[in-house]
């Protein structure tokens, strides 16, 4: 499981997000999928990208804070009632979900949906002992 996801903190006003994606652009980082959550006053912009290494230090010599952390990306059937069922494999085990979002480019007739976890080797043992493929950086890049 070698999936990493850059967390980035951006004010909610306008032009801060744009901010961030131009540095980023700017620097040649390629954003792979994203999601955002938002509140009044700021939003957390979780990215997979292709190199969050690089990632983190370009928005660190912007005064952008950020953080990187390993995240479960697991392919589901691309049908009604998968994610359900994927989902089963963490919580017959106790294992809560911090929060999830879908990987937005179909793996064939598969779904890639990505899932944070206090406890990431865990749940990463759960699915596999369920029968579910984890997905890893390369696969994600398409890298061989």
């Amino acid at each position: 499981m070698n999936v990493q996801q850059l967390s980035v903190f951006v004010e909610n006003k306008p032009g801060h997000l744009q901010n961030v994606l131009q540095k980023l652009g700017e620097h040649d980082i390629n954003i792979i999928t994203l999601t955002i959550a938002d509140t009044s006053d700021f939003g957390v912009l979780r990215l997979i990208v292709n190199d969050p290494d690089k990632a983190q230090r370009v928005l660190k010599e912007n005064h952008i804070t950020s953080s990187i952390t390993d995240v479960l990306a697991i392919e589901i059937e691309d049908k009604p009632g998968s994610l359900g069922r994927a989902v089963e494999a963490f919580s017959k085990r106790n294992l809560n979900i911090e929060y999830m979002y879908a990987y937005t480019e179909k793996r064939g007739d598969k779904a890639v949906m990505i899932f944070r976890f206090d406890d990431s080797k865990a749940a990463a043992q759960a699915v596999s002992q369920e029968g579910y493929r984890i997905v890893n950086r390369q696969n994600i890049l398409g890298e061989k």
